[in-house]
């Protein structure tokens, strides 16, 4: 589990450290796509099932899968992308990190869920804290830094995300969770390839070494093996142990900005964190017993669960966006997986063991990864 936050959190800082040579956001998410995309493509092999259980699947199911994997895995990771041409990595991972919040939210306007006392305080202190940095660094900006537009980018990243969350919740079953995020990922190289050729020429394409060699990385070590690794680590330790390891993730982010963009973070901000850090901590050891499901590669550990409705014995578990992967977020819907997923069988589902199967193994999640 450590290894997997560390994984995800040093993604926003090789993004800074390709752009400062050269790149922009569209042509670093096109090669991160692409870098990835033969690992996502063998995991869909790998979790694929019999022909029989494809002709089950109507053209409705594909069409929201497709429609899901551009919404989670494309926009929300280029808009995420995008932001950071604006902001420092750290405000990036502290807003991502609020994304767990937005579900809960969405969840009591949408599913009429009761949000307790607890989870409004945790709110608060969430909320709280991104106001104090970005204060912070609004006014340690000159005019044009262009701040406020950047924290609007990646937090409109972290909505779309969580709006997929609460979509795919209805249709992964259909898939299986590795199944459906592995597509999911191969939609957005789709759409973030196609996007790269229509805006950009080939000379676009003539980057210095680093870039290509920073995509790599991004792609295998804050993609694809922390999703695997988080998988593990939620298999053998569970959700709550998952969940406080995983709030490390801001303050490996504002470390790694420390020492290799120069990044300095004062007092207000490294405030702001510790309410945002004890926010998500309050919320993801304060809930009842809820069945749990996998996470995704852009999203960082953690976790809140929404108020039971009446007679429903398990609340509705929210997890926490690089890529950034699931949550069951009503009791009665299947598990959900979140951006840049990707993970392996934990052997408990009903019929193949599959992460976010409707019965995975509730006591031993899995997880898969978001950008």
């Amino acid at each position: 589990m450590f290894l997997a936050a560390v994984g995800f959190s040093a993604k926003s800082v090789l993004i800074k450290l390709a752009y400062a040579r050269g790149v922009d956001a569209t042509a670093l998410f096109a090669l991160r796509q692409l870098f990835s995309a033969p690992f996502f493509a063998a995991l869909a092999w790998w979790s694929r099932d019999s022909a029989d259980t494809y002709a089950t699947l109507s053209r409705r199911d594909w069409s929201h899968l497709a429609g899901l994997g551009l919404l989670g895995y494309y926009a929300a990771a280029w808009l995420d992308f995008l932001g950071l041409e604006y902001i420092s990595a750290s405000l990036e991972r502290l807003i991502l990190f609020l994304y767990p919040t937005i579900v809960l939210v969405l969840s009591a306007w949408w599913l009429r869920i009761r949000i307790r006392r607890v989870q409004l305080l945790a709110l608060g202190l969430c909320y709280g804290g991104i106001a104090l940095v970005f204060v912070e660094q609004l006014g340690g900006r000159s005019p044009g830094s262009h701040v406020a537009l950047g924290a609007a980018l990646v937090f409109s990243s972290a909505l779309a995300y969580s709006i997929y969350l609460i979509g795919s919740s209805q249709v992964v079953h259909r898939f299986g969770a590795i199944r459906f995020t592995s597509c999911g990922m191969l939609v957005a190289t789709v759409a973030g390839v196609a996007q790269f050729a229509w805006t950009h020429g080939p000379a676009s394409l003539r980057l210095p070494l680093p870039v290509y060699g920073i995509a790599a990385i991004m792609a295998v070590f804050s993609t694809v093996l922390p999703a695997l690794l988080m998988s593990e680590g939620l298999r053998r330790i569970g959700a709550n142990q998952a969940a406080l390891i995983g709030t490390i993730g801001p303050v490996v982010t504002m470390a790694l900005g420390a020492i290799f963009l120069g990044e300095r973070a004062g007092a207000t901000q490294i405030t702001g964190a510790v309410l945002v850090l004890a926010g998500v901590v309050l919320v993801s050891l304060r809930r009842p017993p809820a069945a749990s499901g996998p996470r995704g590669p852009d999203a960082p550990p953690g976790g809140v669960t929404a108020g039971a409705r009446p007679g429903v014995k398990s609340g509705v578990r929210l997890d926490a966006h690089d890529v950034p992967s699931g949550e069951r977020l009503h009791p009665r819907w299947p598990t959900a997986l979140p951006p840049d997923s990707s993970a392996r069988s934990t052997g408990c589902g009903p019929s193949h063991g599959e992460p976010g199967s409707p019965s995975a193994c509730p006591s031993a999640p899995a997880s898969l990864p978001r950008s």
